[in-house]
This record gives C-alpha cells, structure tokens and sequence, in this order.
C-alpha cells in the first residue's frame, strides 16, 4: 500500500431539490454539472489522471445511513481489500461488505466520531 488515502474521491451532500442546486452551481460558479453532479479532473504525485466527484443528494436519501449527517466523505484509496483487513484489525467499525463497479471498489467504515466514511479504490479511466 503506497498509502492509505490517497485523496479526497468525493463531496457528498444532502439538499432539498439536487437539481437546482446542480444549476445553481453551474450557473454561478460555473461547474460542470451532469446527473450524478461535478467530476473534477487533477493529476496525482505520480502524474496520473484522477478524478473527485461532487454530488448534491436529494434529503431522503439512505445513501448515508447509518450516518444522519447531511454529507458523507468519499477518500481514494490505493488497495481498498488489504486497507479494509487493516483498518478491521486496528479495531475500526466496517460497514456491510466490499462492492465492485466498473469505475472501482468501495468500501465503508465509522470513524471516531460515528461519521460514515466512504473508501474508493477507483478506476478513473472508466469516466473517460
């Protein structure tokens, strides 16, 4: 594991109405907007094409449970399946089990303060 986050994969939030906040967003401060909300493109220490998404959620999501906060913290990570193995050893709650996509694994832990944190290992390529 060259780290164990490796940057931040995303910014997740809860609001009233996601899309007019995507349009506020776009409109104001010019994001990019598209259904899922703003990918935003940088090159890692090692020159490689990463990705952070931001995502406004609708308030009624359960995306976030059991965390009743209205954001979640998405961290990239480089090995999600041995980083999980450490974490559990270190005593760190996991939530449910490791899920693969086309885009990357994730994998869900609480942190000391019982926030939701999500990890990904992702695969950028998939959003070219």
């Amino acid at each position: 594991m060259k780290h164990r986050v490796a940057g931040i994969g995303g910014l997740f939030f809860k609001t009233d109405n996601p899309n007019a906040t995507k349009d506020w967003y776009k409109k104001h401060l010019g994001l990019n907007t598209d259904d899922y909300g703003c990918t935003f493109w940088w090159k890692d220490e090692y020159g490689n094409k990463c990705s952070t998404q931001w995502s406004p959620f609708p308030k009624a999501t359960t995306y976030f449970e059991p965390l009743k906060k209205d954001f979640m913290f998405n961290y990239r990570v480089d090995n999600l399946e041995v980083l999980l193995k450490v974490l559990k050893e270190e005593g760190v709650t996991i939530i449910g089990e490791m899920k693969v996509y086309y885009y990357g694994e994730f994998g869900w832990i609480l942190d000391n303060d019982g926030n939701k944190v999500e990890l990904w290992e992702p695969i950028d390529v998939a959003f070219l």
